[in-house]
């Protein structure tokens, strides 16, 4: 018995097969998927139970992905935001749980170290509470941009340990997704982009701080001229790279985080030509 095939209906259900198998892998291949660990902790200095006597304030937000493309991907992928978020290599093997649950450990060891140095002092102002062991910590990390082939996000720490102020920095890691490498100014740009690059950035800032020439930014209350260039601490989005120079980097610390952002139309000149800025983000 012969079989008569409808060529048509077959080769229009061929093309849907293979439609949605396509969109699946790609489904399965970029998405990601991410959950958190928040934690609010007050540590006490020491043994005794009593809210009167000092703590450490501890808050942690931990975004980390849950869902990538592979297992093995994924691994890789929750290796690096632990990494870069509890700063420290050692925490990249670990269950993200078991790394946020190390770290609040290993600060508390830290912090109530100091109780014998709490009583010396609270002996040497004879008995008046020294109120420079509350202590406060902060830290969190956020998504700054994503698409199918990079990651790049934030992570923010700041904490007080007494003394006249606080603390407060950002970090930046970018990912790029098919290899699952961190990237650095090395992979962005070609060989000796590091003066023209600086000019860029000095020409940057000169816009933002309405100064006429680069000795004006020294009025403006930058340090010195020589201390603004490249630091490696920047994210990536689809028009521009954005750099941040933390307290006391380039200025005092009153003028807080400096923020720089060049767009890419600048940087064509020192970009690499099969870098992940030219292969994806210049694309004619």
């Amino acid at each position: 018995m012969r079989i008569k095939t409808n060529f048509p209906i077959l080769l229009f259900l061929t093309g849907v097969v293979m439609i949605s198998c396509k969109e699946r892998r790609g489904t399965q291949s970029m998405k990601i998927e991410f959950d958190s660990i928040v934690v609010a902790q007050h540590i006490p200095l020491l043994q005794e139970n009593d809210t009167t006597l000092p703590y450490a304030d501890v808050n942690i937000s931990f975004t980390y992905p849950v869902k990538f493309r592979d297992s093995e991907s994924l691994t890789r992928l929750q290796q690096i935001f632990q990494g870069t978020f509890f700063g420290d290599s050692d925490y990249d093997s670990l269950f993200p749980q078991e790394a946020a649950d190390r770290y609040i450990r290993e600060y508390t060891e830290r912090y109530q170290s100091l109780s014998n140095y709490y009583y010396e002092d609270k002996a040497r102002i004879e008995g008046k509470m020294p109120s420079w062991y509350w202590y406060i910590m902060n830290t969190r990390n956020k998504i700054l941009f994503q698409s199918d082939s990079l990651l790049s996000y934030a992570v923010e720490y700041s904490d007080y340990e007494g003394g006249a102020h606080g603390s407060y920095r950002i970090t930046y890691t970018n990912i790029d997704l098919d290899g699952l490498v961190t990237l650095s100014e090395e992979d962005l740009f070609l060989p000796g982009y590091y003066k023209p690059l600086t000019e860029k950035i000095i020409a940057q800032l000169m816009k933002n701080y309405d100064a006429t020439i680069p000795d004006s930014l020294l009025m403006r209350g930058f340090f010195t001229l020589e201390d603004i260039a490249p630091n490696n601490n920047f994210w990536l989005d689809g028009e521009s790279i954005h750099y941040s120079y933390n307290q006391y980097e380039i200025a005092p610390y009153a003028m807080g985080v400096i923020d720089v952002t060049v767009p890419y139309s600048e940087l064509s000149d020192i970009l690499l030509p099969d870098g992940i800025i030219s292969r994806y983000f210049l694309k004619k």
